[in-house]
């Protein structure tokens, strides 16, 4: 479960009401009944729901990427979002951008490799500059290394990189929402545990 209340249908303003009924079909509560077409619970939708202006402007940004106004290739956008998820390691974000990138017409054998996309023979020179850019951007907090850039800026244009840079910074705030308020997919335990020892003697002596 997520770690804030969901809203429930019936609390839902307009807004999030309208966007219920596109997600999980009309007169259904998904916090009654959770799941959506992709197998995830839906509860990023019930708990951004707890803001309307919030959830809003989140939506927006779904819309704004997925504008025909962009002018950055959507293959281009979905290896800077699924690279994102990995990086990040929001399960959400990489399991969702996996599939949005079957519907950008990516390859399975890309998709495959994009987790070792540094090691991998199947990426093009601007496919591995974007892929490259996005971990500088999670991995490093946006110092890119001038080579990186310019490899950016080889083939793409100064709008394109806006965007790439826009769109990719702002999944990356999705993926840590999502991991710290733990919806959908990133709703799992931390892996990072102290394991007992054997025996009651739990000091450790060199």
């Amino acid at each position: 479960m997520p770690r804030l209340r969901q809203v429930r249908r019936d609390q839902a303003d307009p807004i999030a009401l309208a966007l219920y009924d596109f997600m999980f079909g009309p007169d259904r509560c998904p916090v009654e009944t959770p799941g959506t077409a992709t197998g995830a619970p839906g509860d990023w939708w019930t708990v951004f729901a707890l803001v309307p202006d919030v959830f809003s402007h989140a939506v927006g940004g779904f819309a704004l990427y997925q504008s025909p106004d962009r002018l950055l290739d959507p293959q281009l956008r979905e290896l800077g979002q699924t690279r994102v998820g990995w990086a990040r390691a929001s399960q959400f974000v990489f399991s969702q951008h996996c599939k949005s990138c079957r519907t950008a017409g990516i390859s399975e054998e890309k998709i495959a490799a994009i987790p070792s996309w540094s090691v991998a023979q199947c990426f093009s020179p601007i496919e591995r500059a974007v892929l490259a850019y996005t971990d500088a951007l999670v991995y490093d907090g946006g110092r890119v290394a001038d080579g990186v850039f310019d490899a950016l800026r080889a083939e793409l244009s100064d709008e394109e990189i806006l965007e790439l840079t826009y769109i990719t910074a702002l999944y990356d705030m999705h993926g840590v929402m999502s991991r710290a308020l733990r919806t959908e997919f990133d709703d799992r335990e931390e892996p990072i545990v102290e394991i007992p020892a054997p025996g009651d003697d739990q000091t450790f002596r060199v």
